[in-house]
């Protein structure tokens, strides 16, 4: 999937509100990170990226506590919003976007099925932490462009609701 015009958009959003970008990333392994650096110039508002596949990683690079792991789950909004606050203490960004799920074919559960994603976003300074559970369709693959897709039109909602 070709992202560069909503890169392009959030590139240009970014820039105008002097913000930078971190990513933590599970299921879709990198691929929001690899979208906003898709295009040349993201090295003004794209920071660095998290890929946080395992629970180890989410609790040692980003903070996220083990009885959030243990009670809730890595697919869970406490597991993306922690993950979004740890993202920006760890980096030197204003903006970031973590997401968790179940891109499938295997890992569903009756309560998180294939498909399952939860995406947050936070701001720097900013109390509240937005976050959304989705429920893609499609293989694998479809469902981490379908997240990339929203983890990047949801950095451009924040900006335009934030600033």
């Amino acid at each position: 999937m070709n992202f560069e015009k909503l890169v392009g958009q959030v590139g240009q959003a970014l820039t105008e509100h002097q913000s930078m970008v971190v990513t933590a990333e599970s299921c879709t392994g990198g691929m929001i990170a690899e979208a906003l650096t898709s295009i040349g110039g993201s090295t003004a508002w794209f920071d660095r990226a998290y890929i946080t596949y395992s629970y180890e990683s989410k609790k040692e690079m980003l903070g996220v506590a083990e009885m959030t792991i243990q009670k809730k789950g890595a697919v869970s909004q406490q597991c993306v919003e922690e993950m979004a606050l740890g993202a920006l203490q760890q980096s030197h960004a204003k903006v970031s976007v973590s997401c968790s799920g179940i891109a499938g074919p295997t890992g569903a559960s009756l309560d998180k099925p294939v498909g399952t994603v939860w995406i947050a976003w936070a701001i720097q300074g900013q109390d509240s932490v937005v976050s959304e559970c989705f429920l893609f369709s499609g293989d694998r693959q479809a469902v981490r462009e379908k997240t990339t897709e929203a983890a990047l039109q949801g950095i451009l909602k924040l900006l335009k609701k934030s600033y």
